[in-house]
């Protein structure tokens, strides 16, 4: 009977953490329409979810550092713990973000409104998409599906490269358009950075299910 109610404590335990995942997913697709839209209600909305993401956070490693404590889980189960406690501070950091996105957003809503040589749009669906399949990954404890999330994050690392680029030279040859492009710049290394906790969640997928620390596996054969 105690095993059988301590696994259903992990149970419990993972579908915080699913939920905590799309309470994050939803403030980065908020995030970003409200930038693209300049959206004060979508603002407001994020940072209502942010809110509830830092609650959710503490909860969450309320629940997983008793487990510890009072199971002493072993092996695979004591991964799984140490994964969600990894993975909850991402998820909370992924809000954080969001946040960072909607306060760029503040900034230019008297702005001029201008145009820039940026895919915004494209750039928050490869993020959410990063931070979904990460998710399934931790879901169905694919370990394969997280190694796909991983490698990811070049593709975002390139796009967030070509804004930066594309904005500094907006600002050489259209001074006049400074702010926006400096905005752009900020929420393009957002989307960026929202990007590298899903690969964080993904590597503590990875870790759970074959025990194995992969964090600097890919830089390593870059070099």
């Amino acid at each position: 009977m105690p095993r059988i109610h301590f696994q259903q404590q992990l149970a419990e335990l993972k579908d915080k953490i699913l939920a905590m995942a799309a309470l994050a997913q939803q403030s980065v697709e908020s995030a970003v329409d409200a930038y693209l839209q300049r959206d004060k209600g979508l603002c407001k909305y994020v940072k209502q979810n942010e809110a509830a993401i830092n609650t959710a956070q503490r909860e969450l490693d309320e629940m997983a550092y008793e487990l510890l404590a009072k199971e002493q889980p072993m092996a695979i189960d004591l991964r799984f713990i140490l994964a969600v406690i990894k993975i909850n501070g991402d998820l909370e950091r992924i809000g954080d973000q969001s946040m960072g996105v909607v306060r760029r957003t503040k900034e230019i809503l008297e702005a001029e409104d201008v145009d820039l040589p940026v895919d915004f749009a494209a750039m928050g669906e490869f993020s959410g998409r990063m931070i979904r399949t990460a998710v399934q990954a931790l879901l169905e404890g694919d370990a394969r599906l997280a190694d796909s999330v991983r490698e990811m994050d070049d593709e975002i690392d390139r796009m967030n490269r070509r804004a930066h680029a594309d904005l500094l030279r907006l600002i050489q040859e259209k001074p006049r358009y400074t702010q926006q492009s400096i905005n752009g710049i900020l929420v393009a290394r957002n989307l960026e950075r929202i990007a590298d906790h899903a690969s964080n969640i993904a590597t503590d997928v990875i870790f759970w299910i074959r025990g194995a620390d992969v964090r600097h596996q890919l830089s390593m054969s870059m070099d």
